[in-house]
């Protein structure tokens, strides 16, 4: 009986896929290099600024230690209630800071020893700093007569005009309530003749050069507060003196 030959093996099916490459893939090489220079780019960028640290601390600690003043005065007495019309602008310290926190300094040195701390605030703003006095610790109501004690105030400000190379704006401000009528009939005569009033006053003391000078009279158009109680009128019905840099006019 003839012998059967054996079934051949069977052949296996040629893969027609790409042998694989041990390591990683090409694109993760490129993807790398792209990488390392970027991040060399900003590295670059990082050494080519200018950072001042010591000049920065300097002015932080003199600011949160002697004056009390930050750039968000969010503590200050007469914060704005309003985002829009009656938002307050912030200061920005560019190089005269020091004149203007020493010019703050003195200010609160004055009060102190005036015993003006109760009566008189100090606040700053984009061009200088501002002393706020209530209108009723200068003027005899619905009038421009002084009271007695109100040189108390101007020999302040002549102080500061003497040591600081700054001018000053008398700002004459009231609250909504209607003028007396008598003299001034509306809020606006009134707040422009006491700041006409609290000028000759200082320029009668002489010593200061009237174009370091000017006054201007606002009405109750910039409320510090909502004339909603007694006390905001009261703080709205003020008087300021804005000191300025003599090259940048603000009124």
């Amino acid at each position: 009986m003839p012998r059967k030959k054996p079934a051949p093996p069977p052949q296996k099916k040629k893969s027609h896929e790409a042998p694989t490459e041990e390591g990683l893939p090409i694109w993760m090489a490129t993807f790398a290099d792209m990488m390392t220079l970027l991040l060399c780019f900003f590295v670059l960028l990082l050494s080519f600024a200018k950072h001042d640290v010591s000049k920065f601390e300097t002015l932080m600690g003199s600011i949160k230690e002697a004056f009390g003043i930050q750039i968000k005065r969010e503590d200050a007495p007469f914060a704005a209630f309003s985002p829009t019309r009656y938002e307050r602008k912030e200061m920005e310290l560019e190089q005269d800071e020091k004149a203007v926190l020493g010019m703050v300094l003195q200010m609160k040195q004055l009060s102190k020893k005036l015993n003006l701390d109760d009566s008189m605030s100090i606040t700053t703003e984009d061009d200088g700093v501002i002393m706020r006095v209530p209108n009723d610790e200068i003027f005899e109501p619905g009038t421009v007569e002084l009271k007695p004690g109100a040189d108390k105030y101007f020999d302040s400000v002549l102080r500061i005009l003497e040591d600081h190379n700054y001018n000053v704006v008398v700002r004459g401000n009231t609250d909504n309530a209607p003028s007396p009528g008598n003299v001034y009939p509306t809020n606006w005569e009134l707040s422009s003749a006491r700041a006409a009033a609290a000028l000759r006053r200082i320029m009668d003391k002489g010593g200061i050069s009237s174009g370091r000078l000017k006054a201007v009279g606002y009405a109750d158009t910039l409320p510090l507060l909502p004339n909603t109680t007694e006390e905001n009128r009261k703080a709205n019905d003020r008087i300021e003196f804005f000191f300025h840099q003599p090259d940048k006019r603000s009124w």
